[in-house]
């Protein structure tokens, strides 16, 4: 079932008929973290400015570009996407912080707090990634205060639900100056409004909620199947 199609499903049925859900856990979460780390890498090294001048044959070189290796990337939420960009991330060098609901260890990232002690990760961070799901918790979690926690010059990437995000309070912070850019993937209203004031900015690279897809999700997605098939025959 899709998200949408299992918002529709009562709950009562499923129950009286003993139908089992399952989710389908780390089946996209490869190409979501890849697409992270992509954008992250198109705003340190100013593709932006390269496509352009390609476009009208401008040789010109840009003497403002960034590294990786060396900079703080916190992950807001450590479950399967959270992790496949820690390890990716942490594959460039990178010092991986990870906040989650229950703090503990976890492979790849440096250090792991729990949501309570997330402004101290945030003062550290060049780059923040947002991978939590969406609850009443969770709505806005990121809002201009936590924003601007961010180290100036931070880039904000969300692969999660637009929500999770203050838009106007992420508007704010990119027209003020204290935020570097931003990846969005995923927004408050969808499709993003015309009107919106992120399309226009230089600095924001905007994809239309299409992280999730990669050439091997169905082959994944068929082992998920397969696997939970032979289980319930089990």
């Amino acid at each position: 079932l899709t998200s949408a199609g299992f918002d529709r499903v009562p709950m009562d049925y499923v129950k009286k008929h003993g139908i089992k859900i399952h989710n389908a856990r780390g089946v996209y979460s490869i190409p979501m973290a890849e697409h992270a780390l992509a954008g992250v890498l198109q705003l340190y090294k100013h593709m932006g400015f390269f496509r352009e001048n390609q476009k009208q044959h401008i040789w010109e070189k840009h003497r403002g570009l960034l590294e990786l290796s060396g900079k703080t990337v916190c992950i807001l939420g450590c479950g399967s996407v959270g992790t496949e960009c820690a390890k990716r991330f942490s594959a460039f060098d990178c010092r991986v912080t990870g906040i989650a609901t229950t703090g503990r260890e976890q492979p790849f990232f440096d250090v792991v707090v729990p949501v309570g002690e997330m402004e101290s990760m945030l003062d550290q961070s060049d780059v923040l990634v947002v991978t939590i799901p969406l609850t009443a918790e969770t709505r806005h979690l990121i809002d201009g205060e936590r924003l601007n926690r961010l180290k100036s010059g931070a880039i904000l990437v969300n692969i999660a639900r637009g929500e999770i995000v203050d838009t106007d309070a992420l508007v704010a912070a990119l027209r003020a100056g204290h935020l570097a850019g931003a990846v969005l993937d995923v927004f408050e209203e969808e499709p993003l409004g015309a009107d919106s004031l992120l399309w226009d900015m230089e600095n924001v690279i905007l994809t239309p909620h299409n992280s999730f897809v990669g050439d091997n999700s169905q082959d994944r997605l068929t082992h998920v199947i397969l696997s939970n098939v032979k289980n319930w025959r089990k």
